[in-house]
């Protein structure tokens, strides 16, 4: 008893319990701690591999090795596959300077790299998976529903997107992008994701059925005919306004000097 009295009083006694105790909490810790690493997430899977090799050539110097972020990109863990999916798949990334507004363009990658780097980002942390076709497809749509969707569009994207989801300006040199063209998934996970400077609008806020009533009511106005002759880019009051002022008022003031000048000369 006297030994142990003796080893407690001893100077380092106290330090050396402190730090096994750490030592053990710490091991303890690891043993039920969550990775995000891929081999966590089961570096077997093919896909999840292929995407991590893509990640490291063509992402990481600007989202870091493993997809913490660094001072040229945001992180990327949680931020999902359905992001992954969008940014890439429409051609915004990987993006020439960091922090511009890029405009969509044909993708440099396939659509099974793509969905390789998605899978690898959804294994870092779970976040917003790419969605199915029932989800986005505005197939088999009544014309009452396609009707609520152009409703839905105008209350809540026309503002910025154009009633003909044409696309506008927006402040500070911005811009909301033309709708026309753009796969329905990618408009589903925009939606979702609120890309850049756009909201994004959670499944509360506007259901999947109203996400598909509104891509069938894009699709509706992409297709109509255009009665009125050149739609001058559907850009509405603006830019007809300016064809006007410009072609219209130009015209009649050259025919009037044409006329001025015609009398003019036969006096």
């Amino acid at each position: 008893m006297s030994f142990l009295a003796a080893r407690r009083r001893h100077p380092a006694a106290r330090p050396l319990l402190i730090l096994a105790a750490l030592l053990l909490v710490g091991a303890a810790y690891t043993l039920v701690l969550p990775t995000n690493s891929v081999e966590a997430q089961g570096a077997t899977d093919p896909q999840v591999v292929q995407g991590e090799e893509i990640f490291v050539v063509s992402c990481s110097s600007c989202h870091g090795m493993n997809g913490a972020g660094t001072s040229q990109g945001p992180s990327l863990v949680g931020v999902g596959a359905a992001s992954v999916d969008f940014q890439m798949g429409t051609g915004r990334m990987p993006m020439n300077k960091p922090g511009q507004q890029f405009p969509r363009k044909a993708s440099d990658f396939t659509p099974e790299e793509i969905a390789a780097v998605a899978a690898y980002v959804q294994s870092l942390s779970p976040g917003l998976a790419i969605p199915t076709e029932e989800q986005y497809s505005p197939e088999g749509l009544t014309a009452e529903e396609i009707a609520r969707g152009g409703e839905i569009f105008r209350s809540n994207c026309s503002a910025c997107h154009n009633i003909m989801g044409m696309g506008g300006a927006m402040p500070e040199g911005k811009y909301a992008p033309s709708l026309h063209g753009v796969e329905s998934r990618h408009i589903y996970e925009a939606v979702r994701i609120g890309p850049q400077q756009m909201p994004r609008f959670a499944p509360g806020t506007m259901s999947d059925e109203d996400v598909r009533q509104v891509i069938a009511y894009l699709r509706t106005v992409e297709e109509a005919p255009n009665y009125g002759g050149n739609n001058l880019g559907g850009t509405g009051p603006v830019g007809e306004g300016l064809f006007i002022w410009t072609i219209g008022l130009g015209a009649l003031v050259g025919f009037a000097m044409w006329i001025a000048a015609k009398g003019a000369r036969a006096k």
